[in-house]
């Protein structure tokens, strides 16, 4: 059974008369990768910032690794959990090495240990550690200045990571790129991450489970599956239908697999053709001249899922558009 890294016990939030937060419970479990969605103002971020105790809850209780938030020490708390903002606050003055080695440093790692760890996450990151190791936040592009923060985020391998709509701000390539990465990482660190953004799109490709939020109340927390089929409400119905785009045969076909129009695998006899995961619709169309079913592969070439002409059919005639 997973074991639950955080959880909302009828939490609420006020500011001031203004209530933005009104009685929210939810859990996230270990290793998981949970997203809260909504639209400007619907509260995602200031239930992101109680985690971490940049907000404090008016009422109810938030429970970390299974203790009571209130209970941490707050240096330590925050030591534990990693913080990716959407302003990239990199310090100006230090060099790539110093802000990524930041909080091993004040978590007393051994200067040895944190040089090899930022040359290895340098690595990870198909950044060269000979040429940015010593460059200045200046020096980079945004989409590197953000991988670098994603970087000093996990230097310390927290037990838990804080995304706040980290990718908004940058051009659409730069931004799938970045959230592949996160994907990544987050295979190879087994990490739990609480990732805010608005965009359902976003929250399909990430997330394990999504939480949607509207005007202080979280409204649904389930898989993209269960979201994309089986929404809880109206308003969860047309935030998702909102962001499947004008052109359905521009949808990538990870997408589509995400929200359940998979098939079980073929048997070994039935042609079959190949196509990436991050091929659109329309291209599967296209490869299905000669055959019936596709195999779906990551850029490794290994095997992701499965789709036929049928599923892909039924995707259309079930998608809102």
């Amino acid at each position: 059974m997973a074991k639950t890294m955080i959880e909302f016990q009828h939490v609420k939030k006020d500011f001031g008369n203004h209530s933005v937060i009104k009685d929210i419970s939810f859990e996230v479990q270990e290793g998981e990768i949970f997203v809260l969605v909504g639209t400007s103002g619907s509260g995602k971020t200031t239930t992101l910032k109680m985690i971490n105790q940049l907000f404090v809850q008016t009422e109810g209780d938030i429970l970390f690794n299974g203790k009571k938030i209130k209970d941490y020490n707050l240096r330590e708390l925050r030591l534990n959990v990693g913080y990716v903002l959407q302003q990239i606050a990199l310090f100006p003055t230090m060099t790539v090495e110093q802000n990524i080695a930041l909080i091993p440093e004040m978590k007393h790692f051994k200067k040895e240990d944190i040089k090899r760890r930022v040359d290895q996450l340098l690595g990870d990151v198909d950044l060269d550690p000979e040429k940015y190791r010593n460059r200045h936040p200046s020096d980079l592009s945004g989409g590197e200045q953000q991988r670098i923060g994603i970087l000093r985020a996990i230097a310390s391998e927290p037990p838990v990571v804080l995304f706040d709509e980290p990718f908004s701000a940058l051009d659409p390539l730069v931004r799938n790129q970045l959230q592949d990465l996160v994907l990544k990482l987050h295979q190879k660190l087994k990490n739990t991450i609480v990732f805010v953004t608005h965009d359902m799109d976003e929250a399909l490709k990430l997330g394990d489970r999504i939480g949607v939020m509207n005007d202080g109340k979280l409204l649904q927390v389930a898989t993209p599956k269960e979201i994309a089929q089986n929404p809880e409400n109206a308003f969860v119905e047309n935030f998702f239908s909102a962001t499947v785009g004008k052109n359905l045969y521009k949808t990538p076909i990870e997408k589509i697999i995400r929200t359940g129009f998979e098939i079980p695998e073929p048997h070994e006899a039935e042609p079959i053709s190949e196509i990436n995961a991050k091929d659109t619709l329309e291209k599967a169309f296209a490869a299905m001249a000669e055959v019936e079913i596709l195999k779906v592969v990551d850029e490794d070439k290994s095997t992701v899922n499965w789709v036929d002409r049928a599923s892909l059919f039924r995707y259309l005639s079930e998608t809102k558009h």
